[in-house]
């Protein structure tokens, strides 16, 4: 009797070498010469911009990561197959997705080519659309199932659950699931990287699940060369695109611009709030006879401002005869905020 998980191990097995197969088949990649894609006038930063806007409409339309990754590898192929100008790159890159979802999509999930263009706001007609199907489909002869990465990454997230049951990725403090789709998202960011189109879908997949079983797992080296002898990839290509990966995905994360942190000021909350009550008395003084818990009520309120929800809170209790709008006009519908002492 095999052991539990074994027979999906062997599945996947299959499915991985099947998948290399149409990945060696059919895989290409455009080839930067004098700091163009080859036969073009299309630059890197060009390119990353259409593929980053290419990710953006998939998302516009509820396209599935799969569609993307395989538009993305249309693209790829398309523009090392032929010489193809900039004006052109985005009717290649929209019309890639369009096939794209052809092949990934359920029919009701995929809106007419009339209204997909509209919704990207693109100014293609679908006469165009239609003939630029064509030329891709003829230059690539007419076989677009190309291996993505986002297919290896899938594979490979399976064997690992299917041999090794126990990593759980207990320590990254994440379901499989989630782990699977952080992957994903990974993967989303690397294929706009004109750095990293040199490499196969396969040992991108690879180089981003092995940094975070660096990151995860003891025994993670073990781990790592079973995936790496199954997969079939050159130790020297893999180690040079996990350490591109890593710088890459490492400048994103510094990218990201920092939250400022704020204190709140009771003090200036409950001026802010004596304000209001001037204006609701409208004679420009508090009165006199405010009790204690009307004060903590108009400091509750503060933090109800705070979240924007002033205005529901307090048209529930005045009735219609709230006046306040009149006075939101004139200050801010926030109290206000301190900067941290530097203290």
């Amino acid at each position: 009797m095999k052991p539990p998980g074994e027979e999906e191990n062997q599945r996947l097995g299959k499915l991985l070498l099947n998948t290399l197969a149409r990945e060696m088949r059919l895989w290409r990649t455009p080839v930067l010469k004098h700091g163009f894609i080859q036969g073009s006038d299309i630059g890197p930063s060009q390119y990353q911009e259409v593929i980053v806007w290419l990710h953006e409409m998939s998302t516009v339309f509820q396209f599935s990561s799969e569609t993307f990754a395989l538009a993305v590898c249309v693209v790829n192929s398309l523009l090392a197959t032929v010489k193809a100008q900039l004006k052109y790159l985005k009717c290649m890159a929209i019309t890639s997705l369009i096939l794209a979802a052809k092949i990934h999509e359920e029919d009701e999930v995929i809106a007419s080519v009339k209204h997909l263009l509209e919704q990207s706001g693109c100014k293609f007609s679908t006469a165009e659309i239609h003939r630029m199907e064509r030329i891709i489909l003829n230059k690539l002869h007419w076989d677009l199932y190309i291996a993505t990465p986002i297919d290896f990454i899938y594979i490979f997230h399976g064997l690992l659950m299917s041999k090794y049951p126990h990593l759980m990725f207990v320590n990254s403090q994440k379901s499989p699931c989630l782990q699977a789709s952080l992957w994903t998202r990974q993967v989303q960011h690397c294929m706009a990287c004109h750095q990293l189109w040199q490499f196969k879908g396969s040992i991108l997949a690879l180089a981003i699940i092995t940094l975070e079983l660096e990151r995860s797992t003891p025994d993670w080296f073990s781990v790592f060369t079973g995936l790496l002898r199954k997969a079939q990839i050159e130790s020297t290509e893999f180690i040079c695109c996990k350490e591109m990966v890593d710088e890459y995905l490492t400048g994103l994360e510094l990218s990201l611009p920092t939250n400022a942190v704020y204190i709140l000021d009771p003090t200036s909350m409950l001026m802010f709030r004596g304000y209001d009550m001037q204006d609701e008395y409208g004679d420009g003084n508090r009165k006199a006879d405010v009790h204690e818990d009307q004060e903590m009520d108009d400091f509750c309120d503060g933090f109800w401002y705070l979240y924007d929800e002033a205005t529901s809170m307090k048209a529930e209790r005045r009735g219609p005869e709230d006046t306040s709008a009149t006075f939101q006009e004139k200050i801010s519908p926030c109290p206000p905020l301190q900067p941290p002492s530097s203290e």
